[in-house]
């Protein structure tokens, strides 16, 4: 028992309201009646001690309590096998074995064929909660964590289980009644769903009477008003229908108002008093008044209906909350995964196709309307798919803006349902025009479960969401295997940098006309444990990709400017570092203060440190970016521009941004000797760039032929194989020197 015990005199919140037959309180000729016998069994002394104090002194249906008591299943069959007339066992789930309990059970009512006796489970361990067709198959009278039996509880339980005992026993004499109760109860319990449920409650009521089922069944909403869960027979037409107090059958008004059953001449009405807070009630019509019998049998069947109706409602709110998502009342991701699990092993999977849906830019709609507005935008998507499609395909939201289409592939075709967004949705008088992306997968050539499909199919809708908005793309073999290589050199990458197997490469830039080394660009490089190196076209969009290229970068720049800050101590003082910037790390809100924070902490001089954007990073938002590289600018670092004259800069632009250089990117150099064109744009670039009052800087150059073009051209400086290949920080220092000697 816990620790607070709730007094008899609590309020009817704390009690069950239940009809049973009246019952005399004293037996025949004034004797004192026998004491109802009640068994504990339950491997915590504890539990006895504290059940008896809380019971033991009370009456019920003015007869004392005697307690039998068993400290394990063994011990209860042997107890069993020798006492008689127990009224109500008290059993826990759990003792010598996690089954001890349910094996009890078992032996009680099979073995012992013991039917009468009521049976309430108790456990301190929820996980072990019986199954519904455990407490079904052994007709277990309640189930309760001990967590919950305060003292009015505890009574009101033993209270319910002892009159249902005492029916049970007074019934017995018209055996044929009990076993339609039975029969009632266990049909009732095999039906799924509230509805179903109240259908088959009122044909069992009518069948306990013979009569043709023909009636309704209520559940109480706001005021005396009542909602139709179930009708049949003449009733019919009032199936989910709310009924306002005129509208109740008068019958069933009173029943309802005094609550209790009623019997007439041509109808019966019951009240169903739910534990829930919600009261049913039914009304079955009958062709005579139901005899004494009848009626105590209808008093019995209107219990166990009450908390039938309890138990499957609960069990229905389960289900709905994990199956069904509740802003659109579709399918959620879990139950769509068992539909594709069961289409995958069956013969639809050989015409099915799977579509994910993803309405574009709905972040941005639902910043700038609100969260209320996007969630009516959600739903209004919801209805227009499910009436457009759900009558012959599966409809589902797996979560977000996401909703999923699964059916044949005749019928899941990308422009019929593009189609369905192409007429604006209304909502609250605001027209909102909505497109939406679709990644597909046929599923006749997908291996794998019902996740692996999905998987898939949002593979093929990142795929379609790169290259074009509101258009579509069907999963390929191939792009399950680029996904798959791109999260084992995602995760391979974290390990590498984690180890130190990443490093830099610098390669020395060129005096064009003393051919001296004025400067060095650090360059990344991977080399794995094997003594693999891996491309750098490979890992760094990866790395870009995944956010691993904000740390990666700080350590290229603070590596870089330590080694810089080296080569000033060796004497190489004119000497200038250019480190790559990638767009996710120049872009990153934090940029501007690690920058100062590596300059600051390895004493690196700022206007020796140069770094390289792209061209097109150039080009993206251009006021943003015009903005955040002027805070840069003042830290007093330089600005290249890499591979120059590859994208598609504006002239006006280009001179709005405060950069110190221009790069040609190695494919123009390569033009010099290897193209009609010779020249051409490397001598527009080098033009441009003196016009801007631009430093020029060639890359790529491999001969010597190459590097006179460029020279007499006017590009002053250049790196390339044909003066250096990228070489390691020692090696620089190395090489350095030997060109200081040989100058």
């Amino acid at each position: 028992m816990p620790p607070s015990i709730t007094p008899l005199g609590a309020g009817p919140a704390d009690q069950d309201d239940l009809v049973f037959l009246e019952e005399d309180p004293v037996q025949e000729h004034g004797a004192p009646r026998r004491p109802w016998r009640v068994m504990i069994v339950d491997d915590d002394e504890d539990v006895h001690s504290t059940t008896t104090f809380a019971l033991g002194n009370l009456d019920m249906q003015g007869r004392p309590l005697e307690f039998l008591h068993a400290y394990s299943a063994a011990e209860a069959r042997a107890l069993l096998a020798r006492e008689s007339e127990i009224a109500v066992i008290l059993l826990d789930v759990v003792m010598e074995q996690d089954d001890a309990g349910l094996r009890l059970v078992r032996h009680i009512r099979e073995t012992l064929k013991l039917a009468d006796v009521r049976i309430i489970l108790r456990t301190g361990q929820p996980g072990y909660a019986p199954e519904i067709d455990a407490i079904r198959d052994f007709d277990i009278n309640d189930y309760k964590t001990k967590s919950e039996l305060t003292r009015i509880k505890l009574y009101t339980t033993v209270t319910a289980a002892i009159r249902s005992y005492e029916q049970i026993r007074r019934i017995n004499a018209s055996r044929q009644g009990l076993d339609r109760i039975v029969h009632a109860s266990t049909e009732l319990m095999a039906l799924h769903g509230v509805h179903n449920f109240a259908v088959g409650a009122l044909a069992q009521a009518a069948a306990l009477l013979g009569a043709q089922p023909s009636g309704l069944l209520c559940v109480g909403t706001d005021g005396p008003a009542q909602h139709v869960l179930a009708a049949i027979g003449a009733w019919q037409e009032y199936e989910g229908r709310d009924l306002d107090a005129g509208g109740v059958p008068p019958l069933l008004a009173r029943a309802l108002a005094e609550r209790r059953n009623l019997y007439a001449e041509h109808a019966v009405a019951l009240y169903l008093a739910g534990k829930s807070c919600r009261t049913f009630g039914a009304l079955i019509d009958v062709p005579r008044l139901p005899t004494e019998l009848e009626q105590r049998l209808l008093d019995v069947y209107a219990a166990n209906v009450a908390v039938g109706l309890d138990n499957v409602e609960l069990l229905s709110h389960l289900h709905e909350a994990a199956f069904f998502d509740t802003l659109s009342k579709l399918p959620n991701r879990t139950r769509l995964i068992e539909i594709l699990d069961a289409t995958l092993a069956g013969p639809a999977r050989a015409d099915a196709t799977l579509c994910l849906v993803d309405l574009d830019h709905f972040a941005e709609t639902n910043d700038a309307l609100g969260h209320e507005f996007g969630d009516m935008l959600l739903a209004a998507v919801a209805r227009r798919l499910r009436h457009s499609l759900g009558g012959q395909l599966t409809v589902a939201r797996i979560g977000g803006d996401i909703f999923c289409v699964l059916g044949s592939a005749a019928q899941v075709q990308p422009g019929p349902i593009l189609g369905l967004f192409q007429q604006p949705f209304d909502i609250e008088g605001q027209t909102v025009q909505v497109t939406a992306t679709l990644g597909l997968v046929r599923l006749a050539e997908h291996d794998g479960s019902g996740t692996d499909a999905l998987k898939d199919a949002d593979i093929a809708l990142k795929r379609a969401k790169s290259q074009q908005r509101a258009g579509h793309f069907y999963f390929t073999r191939n792009m399950g295997v680029e996904i798959r290589e791109r999260v084992r050199m995602m995760h391979a990458l974290r390990t590498a940098f984690n180890r130190h197997e990443l490093y830099l490469a610098y390669q020395p830039q060129m005096d064009l006309h003393t051919r001296r080394p004025v400067g060095a660009e650090a360059l990344l490089r991977w080399r794995t444990a094997d003594g693999v190196n891996v491309s750098p076209d490979r890992f760094i969009p990866i790395a870009e990709y995944s956010g691993l290229i904000i740390h990666i970068g700080e350590w290229v720049l603070r590596t870089a400017c330590a080694e810089l800050v080296r080569l000033r101590a060796a004497g190489h003082t004119d000497f200038t570092m250019s480190v790559n910037v990638s767009q996710v790390q120049f872009r990153h809100p934090q940029f501007v203060q690690m920058l100062r924070r590596a300059l600051a902490d390895t004493g690196a001089p700022p206007r020796y440190i140069e770094l390289e954007i792209t061209e097109s990073m150039a080009m993206d938002e251009p006021d943003t970016f015009v903005e955040m590289l002027a805070q840069v600018k003042e830290t007093g670092v330089h600005i290249a521009i890499d591979d120059f004259g590859t994208g598609f800069s504006s002239l006006s632009h280009l001179q709005r941004l405060r950069v110190d250089r221009l790069k040609i990117d190695r494919a123009f150099v390569t033009e010099i000797t290897g193209s009609a064109r010779g020249s051409s744009i490397a001598e527009m670039v080098i033009q441009l760039g003196r016009n801007l009052g631009l430093s020029i800087v060639a890359e790529g150059v491999e001969d010597e032929r190459q590097a006179q073009v460029l020279y007499h051209l006017g590009c002053p400086l250049a790196q390339g194989f044909l003066f250096a290949r990228p070489m390691a920080a020692g090696d620089l220092s190395t090489w350095l020197a030997g060109e200081a000697a040989r100058a």
